[in-house]
């Protein structure tokens, strides 16, 4: 029984077709002059980046812009994002992309008011001042970055992820336009919103779940379960992608304030090392470690299966639990995600180096259901070998 909770997400959420176009007032009523945007070049070359360029030049906002952001960004990339907003004078971030372009905005905030070296702040409460200001605007319905204190980078020296998390890294506004979405190619579909049904999961199924927590889990795996096949197979379905981003809106609210568990904890050491995208290295590794945590909640694993619209009347709670599993192995199928990790590189001889990774993130190992130990570690990455 928990005798304390709290709960904390973005402040201010605007949702709908067309709520770009809302973004010069609510930098007004922010009361910042001038602005930067953090992206990517594939949102350059697609021609989203210039579309709120448009919007902030007929709104008279003066803005620079960073589009060097990179998959799984280095640290490096948050400290030059960093430097170009103290070079122009920016007093607001807009982070307009994907989970990437989205933390490298938020870290850039911190980065621009606290003087201390980047290394300092990766850990949880290490942040000792609020940042400058920032709107996020997501473009993939993937890592739900618009409503958690938490930004992840890559450490190319150590091959590790690493996260810092802080109440000062919500950001003051989200704004959450399906339209910026209908382009997303069917294979960045499935992997995003799979990472973002994986949170969901997590999120449920972690020993610091509460009431509020499963009521936004639960939604968010109703939306994305019932929706992702449509939107990988038909992009253009707007009312399809808006369910979609709602989806992982709530599951990022509910994994902020819940965690996520192990799933992550395996991901990062593949994705650091290999360059695994995040979303797919998540999806590899869900099913053995479903299997492997289910026993350490077997009521909540096998409630989730009525959550897919599985018919579990009659079943016992282990029963229903594997048809949870069963139902999330069938959607990974349907949206012809990889299942091995010997497509990216990764050999035999490179497992007890990796489940040692594994071990080494705490934060999130703090969460699982289930107590993992570095045997059990290697043995889940060769199920997917």
């Amino acid at each position: 029984m928990q005798n304390e909770q709290m709960f904390q997400t973005t402040p201010r959420i605007i949702m709908g077709a067309g709520t770009i176009s809302k973004i010069v007032t609510e930098i007004n009523q922010l009361r910042c002059k001038k602005a930067m945007i953090v992206t990517d070049p594939g949102l350059v070359k697609a021609g989203i980046m210039k579309k709120l360029e448009d919007i902030l030049t007929d709104g008279n906002i003066a803005f620079t812009t960073f589009d060097q952001v990179e998959p799984d960004p280095r640290l490096e990339i948050a400290i030059s994002a960093s430097v170009l907003v103290q070079e122009s004078g920016t007093d607001i971030i807009i982070g307009l992309g994907g989970g990437s372009s989205i933390d490298i905005a938020k870290i850039a905030s911190i980065l621009a008011t606290n003087k201390g070296d980047l290394s300092s702040y990766l850990g949880v409460d290490l942040i000792p001042e609020p940042g400058l200001k920032t709107i996020i605007v997501p473009t993939t319905a993937g890592t739900g970055s618009e409503v958690t204190p938490i930004v992840i980078l890559s450490d190319v020296d150590e091959k590790l992820k690493k996260g810092a998390v802080s109440p000062f890294l919500f950001p003051d506004v989200a704004i959450l336009d399906p339209a910026l979405t209908v382009g997303l190619p069917p294979q960045v579909t499935a992997a995003t919103g799979m990472d973002a049904l994986i949170h969901a999961v997590e999120a449920f199924t972690s020993i610091n779940a509460t009431s509020i927590t499963d009521m936004l889990a639960e939604q968010a795996i109703k939306l994305i379960s019932q929706n992702l096949r449509t939107a990988y197979s038909n992009g253009n379905d707007l009312e399809v992608r808006y369910k979609m981003l709602e989806g992982s809106m709530l599951a990022g609210m509910a994994f902020a304030n819940a965690g996520v568990t192990a799933v992550h904890a395996f991901a990062y050491p593949i994705g650091a090392e290999f360059h695994i995208p995040h979303g797919i290295a998540n999806s590899i590794m869900l099913i053995p470690v479903m299997k492997f945590n289910m026993m350490g909640n077997l009521n909540k694993f096998s409630r989730m299966a009525t959550f897919f619209q599985v018919n579990t009347a009659g079943l016992n709670q282990r029963e229903a639990a594997m048809l949870t599993i069963k139902a999330m192995q069938e959607l990974s199928d349907d949206l012809q995600l990889p299942k091995n990790l010997s497509d990216y590189g990764v050999k035999e001889a490179d497992i007890p180096l990796l489940a040692e990774g594994v071990m080494k993130v705490t934060r999130l190992l703090a969460n699982n259901p289930r107590i993992l130990t570095q045997k059990d570690a290697e043995a889940i990455y060769r199920q997917v070998l």
